[in-house]
């Protein structure tokens, strides 16, 4: 969703080309994200992660 909305903002000039957001407080897990698009127009979502689930599925 993050990098959908960063591209939408970037692409009108309604947000600069590298901002934060912060996401997840009302759920407790809060957290910061930075989108940085680059002068191609691709978004990058980055930030910190928690592994809450780990595994494979069958194919």
């Amino acid at each position: 969703m993050n990098a959908s909305v960063g591209q939408w903002l970037t692409g009108t000039g309604a947000a600069p080309s590298t901002y934060r957001v912060s996401q997840g407080a009302r759920l407790g897990r809060a957290g910061n994200i930075t989108i940085t698009a680059d002068s191609d127009g691709i978004v990058w979502v980055g930030g910190t992660t928690t592994t809450c689930l780990r595994g494979t599925a069958p194919i």
